[in-house]
């Protein structure tokens, strides 16, 4: 569990790229968690732009929360994220039994 602001671009449908900002609640390997003020599409392409990598992946799921949604990202494994590469501030690293 993190708590980080990142940029996420995706596709524009028929024309430039989409940027927006999001929070960065959850991050593994091979997803990861956004919370937004607006909808994403299930399937959409999504580029994490954090502040010192680029994460791409699929948006897996995105559902209506309280204060916005939660989207759930499947990151592509040539892009998955590395904690020698990016480490949130807020990281609640929490140990597996």
């Amino acid at each position: 569990m993190c708590s980080e602001l990142v940029t996420i671009v995706t596709p524009g449908a028929a024309g430039p790229a989409a940027e927006a900002v999001a929070n960065l609640e959850d991050i593994s390997p091979s997803g990861a968690c956004l919370q937004l003020e607006e909808a994403i599409q299930v399937g959409t392409d999504i580029e994490i732009v954090c502040s010192q990598c680029r994460l791409k992946g699929k948006v897996r799921y995105c559902r209506f929360v309280e204060i916005g949604y939660d989207v759930g990202v499947a990151l592509d494994p040539h892009a998955a994220w590395d904690r020698q590469q990016f480490k949130p501030d807020h990281l609640l690293d929490v140990p597996v039994k």
